[in-house]
Protein backbone atom coordinates (compact mmCIF):
# COMPACT_ATOMS: atom_id res chain seq x y z
CA UNK A 1 0.00 0.00 0.00
CA UNK A 2 1.31 3.43 -0.95
CA UNK A 3 1.70 6.15 1.64
CA UNK A 4 1.12 9.84 0.88
CA UNK A 5 2.33 12.92 2.78
CA UNK A 6 1.02 16.31 1.69
CA UNK A 7 2.48 19.58 2.96
CA UNK A 8 1.24 23.12 2.62
CA UNK A 9 4.03 25.51 1.58
CA UNK A 10 3.65 28.97 3.12
CA UNK A 11 4.25 28.98 6.89
CA UNK A 12 4.63 25.18 6.78
CA UNK A 13 7.56 24.12 4.57
CA UNK A 14 8.62 27.75 4.24
CA UNK A 15 9.02 30.12 7.19
CA UNK A 16 6.64 32.91 6.18
CA UNK A 17 4.21 33.85 3.40
CA UNK A 18 5.62 34.17 -0.13
CA UNK A 19 3.23 36.97 -1.01
CA UNK A 20 4.38 39.03 1.99
CA UNK A 21 8.00 38.76 0.78
CA UNK A 22 6.88 39.85 -2.72
CA UNK A 23 4.88 42.79 -1.38
CA UNK A 24 7.85 44.14 0.62
CA UNK A 25 9.68 45.84 -2.34
CA UNK A 26 6.41 47.62 -3.20
CA UNK A 27 5.96 48.83 0.37
CA UNK A 28 2.71 46.87 0.61
CA UNK A 29 3.79 44.21 3.07
CA UNK A 30 1.46 45.25 5.91
CA UNK A 31 -1.54 45.62 3.63
CA UNK A 32 -1.01 42.20 2.04
CA UNK A 33 -0.13 40.51 5.36
CA UNK A 34 -3.39 41.66 6.98
CA UNK A 35 -5.44 40.08 4.15
CA UNK A 36 -3.36 36.88 4.38
CA UNK A 37 -3.89 36.68 8.13
CA UNK A 38 -7.68 36.97 7.78
CA UNK A 39 -7.79 34.40 4.96
CA UNK A 40 -5.73 31.86 6.95
CA UNK A 41 -8.00 32.34 9.97
CA UNK A 42 -10.98 31.47 7.75
CA UNK A 43 -12.49 34.97 7.90
CA UNK A 44 -12.19 35.64 4.16
CA UNK A 45 -12.95 33.56 1.07
CA UNK A 46 -9.58 32.21 -0.08
CA UNK A 47 -10.18 32.81 -3.80
CA UNK A 48 -11.25 36.43 -3.30
CA UNK A 49 -8.40 37.13 -0.88
CA UNK A 50 -5.83 35.59 -3.25
CA UNK A 51 -7.00 37.72 -6.17
CA UNK A 52 -7.07 40.86 -4.00
CA UNK A 53 -3.51 40.28 -2.77
CA UNK A 54 -2.06 39.41 -6.19
CA UNK A 55 -3.69 42.51 -7.72
CA UNK A 56 -1.50 44.58 -5.38
CA UNK A 57 1.62 43.04 -6.97
CA UNK A 58 0.87 44.53 -10.39
CA UNK A 59 3.98 46.16 -11.86
CA UNK A 60 6.53 44.00 -10.04
CA UNK A 61 9.27 42.68 -12.31
CA UNK A 62 9.19 38.92 -12.86
CA UNK A 63 12.98 38.80 -12.50
CA UNK A 64 12.65 40.34 -9.03
CA UNK A 65 9.88 37.87 -8.15
CA UNK A 66 12.08 34.92 -9.10
CA UNK A 67 15.06 36.33 -7.19
CA UNK A 68 12.95 36.73 -4.02
CA UNK A 69 11.36 33.29 -4.46
CA UNK A 70 14.69 31.53 -4.92
CA UNK A 71 15.90 32.82 -1.57
CA UNK A 72 12.96 32.16 0.77
CA UNK A 73 13.75 30.83 4.26
CA UNK A 74 12.82 27.19 4.72
CA UNK A 75 11.21 26.12 7.97
CA UNK A 76 13.67 24.49 10.40
CA UNK A 77 13.72 20.73 9.81
CA UNK A 78 12.20 20.93 6.29
CA UNK A 79 15.02 18.98 4.65
CA UNK A 80 15.06 16.35 7.41
CA UNK A 81 11.29 15.77 7.48
CA UNK A 82 11.09 15.22 3.71
CA UNK A 83 14.06 12.83 3.75
CA UNK A 84 12.70 11.06 6.84
CA UNK A 85 9.24 10.53 5.36
CA UNK A 86 10.67 9.24 2.10
CA UNK A 87 12.79 6.77 4.09
CA UNK A 88 9.56 5.63 5.76
CA UNK A 89 8.00 4.93 2.34
CA UNK A 90 5.98 8.09 1.79
CA UNK A 91 5.49 9.94 -1.48
CA UNK A 92 5.89 13.58 -0.40
CA UNK A 93 3.89 16.27 -2.21
CA UNK A 94 3.39 20.01 -1.74
CA UNK A 95 0.04 21.78 -2.27
CA UNK A 96 0.19 25.57 -2.17
CA UNK A 97 -2.31 28.35 -2.63
CA UNK A 98 0.80 30.39 -3.37
CA UNK A 99 2.99 30.47 -6.46
CA UNK A 100 5.03 28.15 -8.64
CA UNK A 101 7.87 30.69 -8.70
CA UNK A 102 8.40 29.81 -5.03
CA UNK A 103 7.31 26.18 -4.72
CA UNK A 104 9.24 24.79 -7.70
CA UNK A 105 12.80 25.78 -6.63
CA UNK A 106 12.10 24.98 -2.96
CA UNK A 107 10.58 21.58 -3.67
CA UNK A 108 13.44 20.68 -5.99
CA UNK A 109 15.93 21.56 -3.24
CA UNK A 110 13.98 19.60 -0.62
CA UNK A 111 13.55 16.52 -2.82
CA UNK A 112 9.75 16.70 -2.83
CA UNK A 113 8.13 14.38 -5.39
CA UNK A 114 5.63 16.90 -6.87
CA UNK A 115 4.23 20.36 -6.22
CA UNK A 116 0.94 21.96 -7.17
CA UNK A 117 0.46 25.72 -6.92
CA UNK A 118 -0.70 28.82 -8.82
CA UNK A 119 0.85 30.95 -11.53
CA UNK A 120 1.46 34.71 -11.43
CA UNK A 121 0.60 36.13 -14.84
CA UNK A 122 3.20 38.39 -16.44
CA UNK A 123 3.44 40.37 -19.68
CA UNK A 124 6.82 41.50 -20.99
CA UNK A 125 8.44 40.42 -17.72
CA UNK A 126 6.08 42.48 -15.53
CA UNK A 127 3.33 41.08 -13.26
CA UNK A 128 -0.17 41.94 -14.48
CA UNK A 129 -1.80 41.47 -11.07
CA UNK A 130 -3.65 38.37 -12.32
CA UNK A 131 -3.28 34.81 -11.04
CA UNK A 132 -4.37 31.39 -12.26
CA UNK A 133 -3.86 27.73 -11.44
CA UNK A 134 -5.26 24.66 -9.74
CA UNK A 135 -4.95 25.87 -6.14
CA UNK A 136 -7.13 28.99 -6.38
CA UNK A 137 -10.11 27.85 -4.32
CA UNK A 138 -10.63 26.75 -0.72
CA UNK A 139 -11.70 23.27 -1.90
CA UNK A 140 -8.73 22.85 -4.28
CA UNK A 141 -6.44 20.96 -1.91
CA UNK A 142 -9.22 18.52 -1.04
CA UNK A 143 -9.98 17.83 -4.70
CA UNK A 144 -6.28 17.36 -5.50
CA UNK A 145 -5.57 15.01 -2.59
CA UNK A 146 -8.39 12.71 -3.71
CA UNK A 147 -6.84 12.63 -7.19
CA UNK A 148 -3.39 11.88 -5.73
CA UNK A 149 -4.78 9.10 -3.53
CA UNK A 150 -6.41 7.57 -6.59
CA UNK A 151 -3.20 7.75 -8.62
CA UNK A 152 -1.05 6.25 -5.88
CA UNK A 153 -3.56 3.78 -4.51
CA UNK A 154 -3.26 5.37 -1.07
CA UNK A 155 -6.17 5.26 1.37
CA UNK A 156 -6.97 7.96 3.92
CA UNK A 157 -5.44 5.70 6.59
CA UNK A 158 -2.13 5.94 4.68
CA UNK A 159 -2.36 9.71 4.19
CA UNK A 160 -0.61 12.34 6.31
CA UNK A 161 -1.41 16.04 5.84
CA UNK A 162 0.42 19.03 7.32
CA UNK A 163 -0.74 22.65 7.16
CA UNK A 164 -1.33 25.81 9.16
CA UNK A 165 -4.42 27.65 7.90
CA UNK A 166 -8.07 27.49 6.88
CA UNK A 167 -7.33 26.67 3.24
CA UNK A 168 -5.81 23.35 4.42
CA UNK A 169 -9.15 22.21 5.86
CA UNK A 170 -10.31 20.65 2.59
CA UNK A 171 -7.31 18.28 2.46
CA UNK A 172 -7.62 17.53 6.19
CA UNK A 173 -11.02 15.98 5.37
CA UNK A 174 -9.33 13.17 3.42
CA UNK A 175 -6.56 12.03 5.79
CA UNK A 176 -6.49 10.06 9.03
CA UNK A 177 -3.29 11.76 10.25
CA UNK A 178 -3.81 15.53 10.28
CA UNK A 179 -1.08 17.75 11.71
CA UNK A 180 -1.67 21.44 12.40
CA UNK A 181 1.83 22.96 12.30
CA UNK A 182 1.91 26.21 14.30
CA UNK A 183 -1.69 26.25 13.11
CA UNK A 184 -4.58 28.67 13.30
CA UNK A 185 -7.34 27.70 15.78
CA UNK A 186 -9.72 26.76 12.93
CA UNK A 187 -7.25 24.13 11.68
CA UNK A 188 -6.25 22.86 15.13
CA UNK A 189 -9.89 21.90 15.70
CA UNK A 190 -9.74 19.61 12.65
CA UNK A 191 -6.31 18.15 13.47
CA UNK A 192 -5.40 14.83 15.07
CA UNK A 193 -2.04 16.28 16.19
CA UNK A 194 -0.72 19.78 16.81
CA UNK A 195 2.93 20.78 16.55
CA UNK A 196 3.47 24.23 18.03
CA UNK A 197 7.27 24.28 17.79
CA UNK A 198 8.81 25.71 14.63
CA UNK A 199 10.61 22.46 13.83
CA UNK A 200 9.28 20.11 11.17
CA UNK A 201 11.31 17.21 12.60
CA UNK A 202 8.60 16.97 15.29
CA UNK A 203 6.39 15.45 12.57
CA UNK A 204 8.63 12.38 12.36
CA UNK A 205 7.97 11.76 16.06
CA UNK A 206 4.22 11.86 15.38
CA UNK A 207 4.56 9.44 12.45
CA UNK A 208 6.71 7.02 14.44
CA UNK A 209 4.21 7.01 17.30
CA UNK A 210 1.22 6.15 15.11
Amino acid sequence: MSKLAVFDFDSTLMDGETIDFLAAPLGLEEQVASITERAMAGELDFYKSLRARVALLEGLEEEKVNAICSDLPMMPGAQEVVAGLKERGYTVVCFSGGFRNATKPACERLGINADFSNFLHAENGILTGEVGGEMMYSEAKGDMIVRMQGLLGAGREDTLVVGDGANDLSMFAHADTRIAFCGKPVLKEAATHCVDTKDLREILKVVDAI
